[in-house]
């Protein structure tokens, strides 16, 4: 009986050490993934994503959802719980739970940076779209093309397309339906953009070979 107490109390001897190592260790990952979330939320919102994303009407789809537009906070709060786990797993190694750390290590911190690359790729398109649209609207305006902003349309919601489709892949969700989807995505806007520059760039073609027409007919009179 005596024995059984003392290997008890060895037990717990060895284990509270363990314990506290533990500890110190989570708590070291809560403090540095809670620094760096706030750091990575405050980057995203200097970029002004959300201004983007409202252009696109995605706060309109959230707030129908019951959630609020703040994709700072998002992926801050991404970036602080992958950080948390990685030292729970990490504490957990201490205390030899391996069977924990075996699910925390296959599903949690595999999957958790995908969505995190998923969150990136939807905010680099959100803002290159925004800035596309006013790229091309405004070539196609200097071309006098009519459907200028039309031709802008397609291409912010081109890359908005290519961003969710990436965003999907990179998760792994239905992989050859999206490569499938992709391919006619991009045959549709194509056709899209030919449309829109073949029948808007007419008057613009037909003005430019009238200024060629003029000038060679002012030459050839000079001469």
């Amino acid at each position: 009986m005596q024995g059984s107490f003392q290997d008890i109390w060895m037990g717990f001897a060895r284990f509270v050490p363990n314990l506290v190592i533990a500890i110190v260790i989570f708590l070291i990952g809560w403090f540095v993934g809670n620094l760096l979330g706030k750091v990575v939320a405050q980057i995203v919102r200097s970029i002004k994503v959300d201004h983007a994303l409202r252009t696109a009407q995605v706060d309109q789809f959230l707030k129908r959802a019951g959630f609020n537009l703040d994709s700072g906070a998002f992926l801050g709060g991404l970036v602080e719980w992958f950080i948390v786990i990685a030292f729970l797993v990490a504490s957990f190694e201490v205390l030899g739970l391996n069977q924990v750390n075996t699910f925390l290590q296959q599903v949690v911190l595999f999957y958790l940076p995908q969505v995190i690359v998923a969150a990136l790729i939807i905010l680099v398109a959100a803002v290159i779209a925004e800035t596309m649209q006013k790229v091309v609207a405004g070539a196609a305006a200097a071309g006098g093309i009519k459907s200028a902003n039309f031709a802008g349309s397609v291409a912010r919601w081109a890359i908005w397309i290519f961003g969710i489709l990436t965003a999907l892949f990179q998760l792994g969700v239905a992989a050859p339906f999206i490569q499938t989807l992709f391919t006619g995505v991009v045959v549709a806007i194509a056709i899209a953009l030919g449309l829109s520059f073949g029948l808007g760039g007419q008057d613009a073609a037909a003005r430019f070979l009238e200024k060629i027409r003029q000038e060679i007919s002012d030459r050839h009179n000079h001469s």
